[in-house]
C-alpha cells in the first residue's frame, strides 16, 4: 500500500470493481476544431461523483495541460503528456519514499520516462542533414504558422512549444524516406509515432501505452486491487494506449489514418469528438453509470 494517499483521490468503494478512464484529448474528449468538451460534461460529473479517475493521455505538453485540467475538473488525477514522455502524479498517487514532493504550481510530481528534449532535437538535426530528408520540427515553426495550423491562440501555441521529452514535426517527404528516417531514429533509441496533425519523436521506451501501464501498476499498489480500465482515442498514437486497457474505444476521427488496436474488447463510434466519447462510454459503462436524474439520461446515453 502506498503512503500518504489522499482519500479524496481514491475511487469510491461503492464502484465495484474500481475503475479507471484513460483518454486522449484532441479529437476525443475535446472537439478537433473548437477544443470544446461540453457534450461529455454529464459523464465527467458522474465519474467525478463516483471518484473514478479520468486520466488525460495526450500529445499535449505539461504546460498545455495545466489550464485544461482545471477547466475539465481533473486536477486530482494523474496525466500522461507528450505521448508518454511525461507522467504527472497528484499527491494522492505518490509514494512517500519513491516520489519527491511536487514543486510545481499544481503540486504534481513529474516523471520523465523518455530522453531529454535536447538530445532529440540534436539527433533530428543530424539525421535531417545526413539523410537529406525534409521535415519541420515544431520548435522551428513560427508562432503564426503554429496558430494557423492548430487553431491555438498565441499563448496556447507558446505552451505547446514547451517540450520536455518529445518533438512534434511536420513531414514533407515521401513514404520511403519516412521509413529510412524511422530506422535511423531507432538506432538512437528514439521512435516516431503518428498523431492527428504531427509526427512525434520520443524515446523508444515511451508511448501512451507504457504510460498507462505504469499508472495502472501504481493504482494497483495504491489500492491493492486490479482496476477495470477503459481507454478512448482517435489517432494512431492512441493504439498502444487502447491495447493497454481492458475496454477500448476508437472514436471516429477527422482524418483517414488507420487506427487498428488489437484489443478484443473494442468499440468504434459513429460520432466524432466528445459526442463519440460519450457514445463509447455509454456503450461500455452506460449500465454501471445510469443517470439518476431523468433529465441527464439523454445527454449521457446519446
Amino acid at each position: 500500500m502506498l503512503e500518504h494517499a489522499s482519500a479524496s483521490a481514491l475511487p469510491d468503494d461503492r464502484v465495484d470493481p474500481p475503475r479507471l478512464v484513460v483518454t486522449d484529448l484532441d479529437g476525443s474528449l475535446l472537439d478537433h476544431h473548437s477544443y470544446d468538451a461540453s457534450p461529455a460534461k454529464a459523464w465527467l460529473a458522474r465519474l467525478k461523483q463516483a471518484k473514478v479517475p479520468v486520466i488525460p493521455v495526450t500529445s499535449k505538453t505539461r504546460a498545455e495541460l495545466f489550464p485544461l485540467r482545471e477547466a475539465l475538473g481533473l486536477t486530482m488525477t494523474p496525466f500522461v503528456a507528450e505521448n508518454g514522455a511525461v507522467i504527472g502524479l497528484p499527491p494522492g498517487w505518490c509514494h512517500a519514499r519513491l516520489d519527491r514532493p511536487g514543486n510545481g504550481r499544481d503540486g504534481m510530481v513529474i516523471k520523465h520516462p523518455s530522453v531529454d528534449i535536447g538530445f532529440i532535437r540534436a539527433r533530428l538535426d543530424v539525421w535531417r542533414k545526413r539523410l537529406g530528408v525534409r521535415f519541420t520540427p515544431m520548435s522551428e515553426l513560427s508562432l503564426d504558422d503554429l496558430t494557423g495550423l492548430t487553431g491555438l491562440d498565441t499563448h496556447q501555441a507558446q505552451m505547446a512549444r514547451q517540450r520536455e521529452g518529445s518533438e512534434p514535426l511536420l513531414w514533407h517527404d515521401d513514404d520511403t524516406s519516412l521509413e529510412t528516417f524511422r530506422r535511423a531514429l531507432e538506432g538512437d533509441g528514439l521512435q516516431l509515432t503518428q498523431g492527428g496533425r504531427f509526427y512525434h519523436v520520443m524515446g523508444s521506451a515511451s508511448d501512451k501505452g507504457s504510460g498507462v501501464t505504469w499508472l495502472v501498476g501504481r493504482f494497483r499498489a495504491l489500492r491493492g486491487r486490479e482496476p477495470l480500465s477503459i481507454g478512448l482515442g482517435d489517432g494512431p498514437n492512441d493504439v498502444s494506449m487502447l491495447n493497454a486497457v481492458d475496454q477500448a474505444v476508437v472514436i471516429r476521427g477527422h482524418h483517414d489514418l488507420k487506427v487498428e488496436p488489437t484489443n478484443p474488447q473494442l468499440y468504434r463510434t459513429r460520432a466524432t469528438g466528445p459526442d463519440g466519447w460519450v457514445e463509447g462510454m455509454s456503450h461500455w459503462w452506460g449500465k454501471a453509470f445510469a443517470p439518476t436524474n431523468p433529465r441527464d439520461a439523454k445527454e449521457v446515453n446519446a
